[in-house]
């Protein structure tokens, strides 16, 4: 399936032939068959033909899981059209921005963003036609209306192994997302990579819960992998925990992908002990390591195997895995996030670039044939993040004797909050804006329920007072809340070295004393 003449495009006009019937996705209820999502994509094809959105350009959604979401992203592919999903969390201006950076031609926009998207409609420098998902809206086109007026001829426009499909954004230490471009060529190596690891032998019984973000790696890649074998996916539009566990029961649920601040939520629940999770045979993990115990309390609720991710969207979520095999506590590997996958090459390095040994501590880099294509008319950022080919995480961390990869910080002080990546420099941004802020650094500290919580650390300017929630208020008006701080505290200066910059390694210190890792 890795071969040069594979396309993403396949997936739904092969399976579309063999399977016309069977249900491809499940959202709130709706189900889109295979043939149903191959013809509704040819339209949406057409139509962004029409519109001139071809080969090469761009096309955005700004939406939760819509049910019409996947319509678009392979109507995109036939039309040869990269996809941009925006993460429907973020704030206006961030939304701006990277509408903005990735030159979309055309933004659908779900009915819970209307609103938002009319306040930034006048910023929107090249987005020429603005589609209604839901409709209702007095100005912009409703989404069926327009498609079903369209021709379901399958365009067959052509395209080469190494053109864009989906251009996801994360962000950077400049304070910018930036988007990372995959291929048609790379994702079908991460296809391959997953079936070989063996969490990713789906087959046309395969019914995958997803209820991460479509946006975000985790979420594109198990849609994507499920339908690629046939098999049906339920999307929620929501992490709602009760919802989940009928969710699993109903449906029928064999695969589905937690971060571990949901297990623990699941868990939780005491509906949780009665319920019925028979057809469940994995569950997969990812964003942190999960803690003995809870894991020991999964097992016992879920009764199925446990397989724990771990990579960058720089190489589509496809770095290391730990298998279910070794999450028996006594093997001592529960800690590490696994060996890496077959194709992959994995090493630590100093900062002088050396390669270290067993037990040393540095930055993880590797190297694979799905290491992105490069971050979208970003030359300078692409070239400092993969170095002759060597994709550099900014994660530290160390392999042990047996070849299992071990995280004990971020290089590049990243937290993960719930599953979220968040850049200190992002939130540092909208706070320094605030008109008694000084100066301001961000850190990740401990959080029992999403791993790590943003706190800022603020210095105010002479002869003025904060109160933390309006600080707080301030955020969240500029960026998405996951983002937005969840505590404050006011000190009279911030720690530099010589040359200013700010030793976010001491701010963290008292937070994380006597834990033996910086990640949580």
């Amino acid at each position: 399936m890795a071969d040069s003449a594979w396309r993403m495009t396949d997936i739904v006009r092969s399976q579309a032939a063999e399977r016309p019937q069977q249900a491809a996705l499940i959202v709130d209820e709706v189900i889109t068959t295979y043939s149903e999502l191959d013809s509704r994509s040819s339209q949406v094809a057409n139509g962004l033909i029409d519109w001139q959105v071809g080969p090469r350009s761009r096309a955005a959604v700004l939406d939760t899981s819509h049910p019409r979401y996947f319509e678009i992203y392979y109507g995109a592919l036939k039309a040869n059209c990269a996809f941009v999903g925006i993460n429907s969390r973020l704030a206006g201006p961030e939304i701006a921005w990277i509408a903005n950076d990735a030159e979309a031609r055309v933004l659908f926009v779900g009915r819970s963003h209307y609103e938002l998207v009319e306040h930034i409609e006048s910023e929107l420098q090249s987005v020429a036609q603005i589609v209604a998902l839901d409709g209702g809206h007095p100005h912009w086109p409703a989404y069926t209306t327009w498609r079903n007026a369209l021709s379901s001829d399958d365009p067959s426009v052509p395209s080469e192994p190494d053109d864009d499909v989906v251009q996801l954004y994360t962000s950077g230490t400049t304070g910018h997302p930036k988007g990372v471009c995959h291929t048609h060529r790379t994702w079908s190596h991460v296809a391959v990579a997953a079936r070989a690891a063996g969490w990713g032998d789906y087959d046309a019984s395969t019914v995958t819960l997803v209820c991460v973000p479509v946006f975000h790696v985790a979420g594109f890649n198990l849609t994507n992998m499920t339908l690629l074998a046939g098999g049906t996916v339920v999307l929620t539009r929501q992490v709602d925990p009760p919802d989940l566990l009928e969710k699993l029961a109903r449906h029928r649920v064999t695969d589905t992908l937690f971060v571990p601040a949901i297990i623990l939520a699941l868990v939780s629940l005491p509906r949780a002990k009665s319920a019925d999770f028979s057809s469940l045979a994995r569950i997969l993990y990812g964003a942190a390591p999960i803690a003995e115990s809870l894991l020991d309390d999964a097992r016992a609720t879920f009764g199925c195997n446990f397989v724990h991710l771990y990579g960058l969207t720089e190489n589509l979520g496809m770095g290391t895995h730990l298998p279910a095999s070794m999450h028996e506590p006594a093997l001592g590997k529960l800690r590490s996030v696994g060996r890496p996958y077959d194709g992959l090459e994995l090493r630590i390095e100093d900062a002088e670039g050396k390669t270290l040994g067993p037990g040393e501590v540095g930055e993880i880099v590797m190297k694979s044939p799905w290491v992105m294509r490069g971050y979208w008319r970003n030359q300078a950022a692409t070239d400092a993040t993969v170095r002759d080919g060597w994709l550099h995480s900014g994660d530290a961390g160390y392999v042990d004797a047996d070849g299992f990869v071990y995280i004990v910080d971020r290089v590049k002080d990243m937290i993960v909050s719930g599953g979220e990546n968040v850049y200190p420099a992002e939130v540092e941004n909208a706070l320094h804006g605030h008109p008694a802020v000084q100066d301001v650094a961000v850190i990740g500290v401990p959080d029992e329920r999403w791993g790590e919580a943003v706190k800022a650390i603020v210095v105010l300017r002479p002869g003025m007072t904060l109160d933390a929630a309006e600080l707080i208020r301030y955020a969240r008006e500029r960026i998405g809340g996951y983002k937005v701080p969840k505590s404050v505290d006011i000190v009279a200066e911030l720690p530099r070295n010589a040359s200013g910059k700010v030793l976010r390694r001491e701010l963290r210190e008292k937070y994380w004393a006597g834990r033996d890792r910086r990640v949580n």
